[in-house]
């Protein structure tokens, strides 16, 4: 089960809105639905959690290239949602219509995926298969996204649990999250 929330950033503070993921097919889609909640160009942080497993937060500002961060990326690349972002963090090439084939539970229909997430490169790219890119299993991307909003980025990557209620805290946002929770 995912739960996935936009947080803009106004004048006042902080609006929240659900994010309805069933409308979101690529990265490209969830970028498009952050531009449209920002309020006249300024940050949003869209957040995305599944089941405690692994966390996304995706920053866009403006019109800037919108900046990543996976909590576990090899937990999050076996997901649907979070499978667009460790794809776009490992500069994946492959289309985003493999959508229609994974179960939006988090879980895939058939056969494994073939990534794996070892220490050892060698046994990565063995079990992985030809030319899998392998997946770390712990955080990838910008650790760094939040810290001029008051997240830290040593704090960031030792979030786990209910790391949405403690990036909202550290924001000031949490009862604007709680509202769309």
């Amino acid at each position: 089960m995912y739960f996935a929330a936009l947080l803009a950033r106004t004048e006042d503070g902080w609006e929240a809105s659900d994010m309805e993921l069933d409308d979101v097919e690529s990265l490209s889609d969830l970028i498009d639905l952050a531009r449209a909640a920002a309020v006249d160009d300024d940050t949003v942080v869209a957040l995305i959690e599944q089941e405690d497993a692994w966390f996304g937060v995706v920053r866009v500002d403006g019109e800037e290239d919108p900046r990543y961060f996976v909590s576990n990326a090899a937990l999050a690349s076996r997901s649907s949602y979070g499978s667009m972002l460790t794809d776009e963090l490992l500069g994946s090439d492959e289309e985003d219509d493999e959508l229609d084939e994974l179960d939006l539970d988090g879980t895939e229909d058939g056969e494994e995926d073939g990534i794996t997430a070892f220490a050892d490169a060698d046994d990565d790219a063995e079990e992985a298969g030809a030319g899998a890119e392998p997946v770390p299993a712990g955080p990838l991307g910008d650790p760094r996204l939040l810290d001029d909003l008051g997240v830290s980025h040593r704090e960031l990557m030792a979030l786990d649990g209910d790391a949405l209620s403690e990036i909202a805290d550290s924001l000031g946002a949490t009862e604007v999250l709680e509202a769309v929770r």
